[in-house]
């Protein structure tokens, strides 16, 4: 048996490509890399798409009642390239609906113009032996939602020079 090497993209159904297109391209700071009338395939990275969209005329916003995918993430390298996207993003006028330090990792979730959630992240574990060691300590258990945080007050507590560990230690 192989697992995969990657996740490779994500597709979501839209009657909205435009609006859809420059969202993603703005939040992800991406580049579209084929679109027409029909569809958009979007990438931040050297992969010809992580993002597609496709015109199928869908209107209908998903809700909880709904199957399907809850949300897509996306895991910065640094917590300053994850406040830095927040703080361009908040400029735009594209503000996070929930903000959360979920234990192994600090995650803010937007939604994009099709109702669609998606989170940006970062892992606040170096290594997976200290995930691991976290997890067993029943920390998750006890909470496995986590702790709200105010953007913000993360974006002072990081210019002012507090340790990352500290940063996104779960209160």
């Amino acid at each position: 048996m192989a697992s995969p090497g990657k996740l490779a993209h994500i597709v979501l159904r839209t009657g909205r490509l435009s609006p859809m297109t420059d969202w993603y391209v703005r939040v992800l700071e991406g580049r579209v890399t084929f679109a027409n009338e029909a569809l958009a395939f979007l990438t931040y990275d050297d992969e010809h798409h992580r993002v597609a969209l496709v015109a199928t005329g869908a209107s209908e916003r998903p809700t909880d009642a709904h199957t399907g995918l809850h949300h897509a993430a996306f895991t910065y390298t640094t917590l300053g390239d994850l406040l830095g996207t927040y703080q361009r993003l908040k400029k735009d006028g594209i503000l996070p609906f929930w903000c959360i330090n979920h234990g192994p990792t600090t995650s803010m979730y937007f939604e994009d113009p099709d109702g669609n959630h998606i989170e940006l992240q970062i892992d606040n574990f170096a290594t997976e032996e200290a995930l691991d060691e976290w997890f067993r300590s029943g920390a998750f258990e006890a909470n496995p939602i986590g702790v709200a945080f105010d953007p913000d007050d993360l974006v002072r507590r990081f210019d002012a020079g507090e340790p990352f560990a500290e940063l996104v230690r779960r209160a």
